[in-house]
């Protein structure tokens, strides 16, 4: 039996309904996620299905946390409180050992610096914790020469640049995060889930892969040690498989930045809208010439890490280029491993958001995305500037 299909969506986007309706068809029975846009800071799509979701459910969306986390790096870029080209060590003065000392706050916001994960790994409880994992990594010898290369820096990103920000400002980035992003803006995206929004977290489904998702993970293997092992913690033995990390209540009280966040996909669409154009009458939280300094590639094409092409702004994706060719360019977001995705692009004035509960294979955006995307795109074209 189809499932239903709840929420609204605006005149001329009748289509974007149709389509998550066609992605809910064909998914499993036990389906269960939610899609949401804006244009221009008006909400046009607010859609569920599912059993136990509706619009509030909050999922875990692993990497899309990034886009919180550097939503506040570029805050206190933007204020004058960080500066791109001043050396992490500046800041953070035990960074500088084993080499690391010219490491430039910019490109370790690109993904540049190769300090991707610790050669001794982290237990559940370290890697919840961010202060942990900085500390860590302080002493950590980088693995390329930082510069030359760059590298997905998966599960460690948000706690390097986590500790410039509780350096420089004495709080730690998802305090700022709350008391500047989140809260003002009614978020439904939290670094730091308290228990009394519990009941509103719906615990990632691991699930076996589709025969079609099998054998491409299959024509990638990894061995025990690749950077690729190293950067999501899977060099050590007994480590809990990534698609459990956001079901441990420790990951989510503390709101690890790189992928510890939940959130709803009007938290994630919610947040891009304000980030770009605002919404409910606040002004953005970002300049024109922010948003286009974070836009701006850094980094395209091999990712040590990952070992495809990619390509990386500021602390965020270059979305167009590594998803939707059809966005405008200058659109950035984050995707997470378990299918979601969030972006803004300010050129055409949609900001997007997408969460399901059953993980994607092999990670990152989940494939429906780019129907859903360009079912967006297309709607708000189609409907002008308003």
């Amino acid at each position: 039996m189809a499932q239903e299909i709840h929420g609204t969506v605006a005149e001329g986007f009748e289509a974007v309904r149709e389509e998550f309706a066609s992605v809910v068809s064909a998914e499993r029975p036990d389906y269960a996620g939610q899609l949401t846009a804006y244009v221009r800071g008006r909400r046009v799509v607010d859609l569920w299905a599912g059993a136990d979701t509706d619009g509030d459910t909050l999922f875990g969306v692993f990497s899309s946390s990034k886009g919180a986390a550097h939503l506040v790096v570029a805050l206190l870029v933007q204020d004058g409180t960080l500066e791109l080209d001043r050396e992490v060590a500046h800041y953070w003065p035990e960074f500088a050992a084993e080499g690391k000392s010219a490491v430039t706050l910019r490109e370790l916001l690109a993904h540049r610096a190769g300090l991707v994960g610790s050669d001794a790994g982290f237990t559940l409880d370290e890697l919840a914790d961010d202060r942990v994992i900085a500390e860590r990594l302080a002493g950590q010898r980088p693995f390329w020469r930082p510069g030359t290369a760059f590298g997905y820096h998966a599960l460690v990103i948000g706690a390097l640049t986590g500790e410039v920000v509780r350096r420089v400002t004495g709080r730690t980035l998802q305090e700022v995060y709350e008391e500047r992003i989140r809260a003002p803006y009614g978020l439904g995206f939290h670094l730091g889930l308290p228990e009394s929004e519990e009941h509103r977290y719906l615990s990632v489904q691991p699930m076996a892969p589709t025969p079609p998702e099998q054998a491409l993970l299959d024509s990638t293997p990894r061995g025990p040690h690749t950077l690729a092992s190293i950067a999501f913690n899977e060099h050590v033995p007994g480590a809990v498989p990534l698609v459990d990390f956001p079901n441990s209540r420790a990951v989510r009280a503390l709101g690890q930045a790189s992928a510890g966040g939940v959130a709803s996909a009007r938290g994630l669409a919610g947040m891009y809208a304000a980030a770009v154009g605002g919404v409910n009458g606040r002004a953005a939280l970002l300049k024109p010439d922010t948003v286009a300094e974070v836009g701006q590639i850094h980094s395209v094409g091999y990712d040590l890490v990952a070992r495809a092409h990619k390509s990386y702004g500021l602390g965020f994706q270059a979305t167009a280029d590594m998803w939707h060719p059809f966005l405008g360019a200058g659109a950035f977001g984050h995707s997470g491993a378990g299918g979601s995705q969030g972006f803004a692009d300010p050129r055409s004035g949609v900001a997007y958001g997408y969460t399901r509960r059953r993980i994607a294979f092999p990670g990152g955006a989940a494939p429906e995305n780019q129907r859903l995307v360009l079912a967006v795109h297309s709607a708000a074209g189609r409907r002008g500037p308003s």
